[in-house]
Formats: C-alpha cells, structure tokens, sequence
C-alpha cells in the first residue's frame, strides 16, 4: 500500500488495516464493486450434485468428527459415503493452492461454514477459535483434493475430459463455460447470477479495491479510475464489468458507494 495505491480483493480485515496504520498509511478509502460466487461444478456429462456446506467439509477436510464426536482421520472415499443422495463416484476435487484467495473465500464460506454444523465443532469455534479454524482450513492431503494451480481455465479443462472430477472456481469460469461444465447447487440454490446478486447462493462474496487517500490527486489516473470504475457503464447491470463477471450490486447500494468513493470516505479498523 505504501509504494502503491491499489489492492483487490476481499475485505480488508482490521489487522491489515492497523498494519497500514503502522507504516504510516492511516487513510484508506474501501471500494465494494459487486459480488462474485464460488462454484463446485463438473463436467456436463457428469450426473448433478446438490451439496450442503457440511457435506463439502465433509469431503474436503483432513479430519472430521466421527459418530461419537470425536476427530477422525477423513475415512470418506466416495461421494456417496458422505451421503446416499452423492454420487457414487470417488472424491476428486480440483482446487486453487493455498496463495489463491479463491481458496481463502472457500474455506471461509464453506469449510469453516460447514464445520460449524458439527455441535462440537461449533463450540470449538466460541471456545478456540484457533484451533477450529485450523481444523477447518486445513485440506486432506490423501489425494481427495489436488492443487489445480491459479488458473481456473485449465481446471474447467480438466473436468470436460474428466467427468468424475469436481472443480472450485469462480462463478465467472462457470458462466462462460455453461455448454463443457455445469454447477452444483449448494444449500438448495443454484450458483446462478440472481441467487449470487440476492445473497441467497451461499457460496457468494463481495468484492473489494482499496485506495490509499493521499494518492489521489497526486498519483496520475487514480482519481479517473476511480471515477471510471463506479460508473454504470462499468459496475452497472449492463456495464462491461458484468460481461467480464461481475455480479453487480443492487442500484441503492451502488449509489451509496459511489457518493463514499466521492467523498473520499475512509475506513477504520473497527469492522
């Protein structure tokens, strides 16, 4: 932040925040630009999954509880030992490594999600939040999950000559990729552009850009891009943005966040 003006990306967290305020960068202006989705899709020949954010722990986790509550070493190999409804396939997800923050929302937004549908689980979590989150953040190691790497169009490769595989991905690689792969519903809602926009996807998050304040103005093509970026020809329902994929937000919200970006609105660290 200090040698340049912009990250994107989620939203900052208060630590990252006081970590600015440590190296002398104390105004911060925070831009929400719309929603993305992550998606668990496969190949189009391969038979529809309906998930819930338990069995995705579940799946995906090194170690879950077994039926006397206790930490087990994941036992499942297919999907269908999970839960009769899954396919009878084996477990193979193709997945971002741990720089990706794709992986970071998803194990915010299922693992962790996911994990707390477990009562021991869920206490932990209120009674050590540290040690919950390192059983819900760390991945099987056993070959169930493999680091597909950053690039998602290679995993939606991979899964139209694989119809046994399953792949994490952003909602945007999905929506181009409709007539090679489709997506599995999670909690009941389909990865769709309306369930995602309403919040009713729960696999969904916001997107974010931060500006360092005392840059604008002075760095040239901030205060445009600025400008640019909040316009509806870019963030708005038919902006070029959405092509790209971008869900956008709701019209009052993208007004209220264009008159902050105007106004050079700054956050703190209390969120």
């Amino acid at each position: 932040m200090q040698s340049g003006t912009l990250i994107v990306g989620r939203t900052a967290m208060a630590p990252e925040i006081e970590a600015c305020a440590k190296n002398g960068v104390t105004e911060i202006v925070e831009i929400k630009v719309g929603f993305d989705g992550l998606t668990v899709a496969a190949s189009k020949d391969a038979p529809d999954m309906k998930l819930t954010k338990q069995q995705l722990f579940m799946a995906l986790a090194k170690q879950v509880p077994d039926k006397d509550g206790k930490l087990v070493d994941n036992p499942y190999k297919m999907w269908n030992e999970i839960d009769p409804s899954l396919p009878a396939q084996k477990i193979e997800v193709l997945g971002p490594p741990p720089t990706s923050g794709t992986r970071d929302a998803f194990l915010e937004l299922a693992m962790e999600a996911g994990a707390k549908k477990f009562e021991m689980l869920n206490k932990l979590s209120k009674d050590d939040g540290k040690k919950f989150t390192a059983i819900a953040h760390t991945i099987r190691e056993d070959g169930a999950y493999i680091d597909a790497g950053e690039n998602d169009n290679l995993i939606v490769q991979k899964l139209d000559s694989n119809p046994n595989a399953v792949g994490i991905f952003g909602f945007s690689f999905l929506d181009q990729n409709l007539d090679k792969v489709h997506g599995a519903s999670v909690e009941g809602a389909p990865p769709e552009f309306d369930s995602i926009a309403s919040g009713k996807y729960p696999l969904s998050r916001p997107l974010f850009f931060y500006v360092k304040k005392a840059h604008v103005g002075v760095i040239p093509g901030i205060k445009e891009f600025l400008a640019e970026f909040t316009s509806e020809k870019a963030w708005g329902k038919d902006g070029y943005l959405s092509e790209k994929g971008l869900i956008p937000m709701p019209d009052a919200e993208r007004k209220q966040v264009a008159e902050n970006v105007k106004a050079m609105k700054t956050v703190t660290s209390a969120k």
